[in-house]
């Protein structure tokens, strides 16, 4: 976990708005901004204690752990300060919906538009997330997940090479769709083992400029 030190802690600008830092909360492994809260000193030290992101309540006058009703509890993975040192950004495991409406995040079309294609795989994700806690009847991913690793695994396989064959035979169309099977698949089989499309893309980025032998480069 990244924190900050207490020296970083001291030099925050806590007088501009007496007392209180704004915090920005990105969900750690696709970075979508799920909420924003305010700590004061306290509560920035409980979430550094205790590992759950935790404010100060404006509304009820006392320190508020995100979680602490509902049990969608933010777990703290990083923090650091902006440049003015007048707001933090927080990144954080959630667990569960952030959003009082049941909803992954408090705006619901971050990041980016909703038509972009990068804020499509985070909304697929965040779906894919919920039917796997919650496995809906009748749920194609429902049955999926209840099939197992082994079987997703297979599903990814088998439609890795029809994607391949449709790059060869087929036309644009057939490709794409393929493709879209591919990606969806493969999301389902991250969920199913604990992780998410934003680990995946998370090592694409370390790999960055770095191409490794055996390893494709991002770019």
């Amino acid at each position: 976990m990244s924190a900050l030190t207490p020296q970083q802690i001291d030099a925050l600008d806590w007088d501009k708005q007496l007392g209180l830092i704004p915090a920005v909360v990105q969900d750690a492994s696709t970075l979508r901004v799920l909420m924003l809260g305010y700590m004061d000193r306290a509560a920035l030290q409980a979430t550094l204690d205790s590992g759950h992101v935790t404010f100060f309540s404006r509304s009820k006058q006392r320190l508020w752990t995100k979680g602490e009703t509902s049990g969608n509890f933010l777990d703290l993975v990083s923090m650091e300060t902006d440049c003015d040192r007048d707001t933090l950004l927080v990144r954080a495991q959630p667990h569960g919906p952030t959003c009082h409406l049941g909803r992954e995040s408090c705006f619901p079309n971050a990041p980016g538009h909703p038509g972009d294609a990068l804020s499509f795989l985070v909304e697929l994700d965040d779906l894919v997330k919920q039917r796997e806690r919650e496995r809906p009847a009748g749920s194609y991913t429902t049955h999926l997940f209840d099939k197992g690793v082994r079987s997703i695994a297979q599903k990814v396989g088998e439609e890795g090479v029809e994607t391949a064959l449709a790059a060869v035979v087929q036309d644009d169309a057939a490709l794409c769709g393929e493709a879209a099977d591919l990606l969806f698949h493969l999301q389902v089989l991250l969920r199913a083992r604990g992780l998410s499309l934003g680990d995946a893309v998370a090592v694409l980025r370390a790999r960055h400029g770095q191409p490794h032998r055996g390893h494709a480069p991002s770019e």
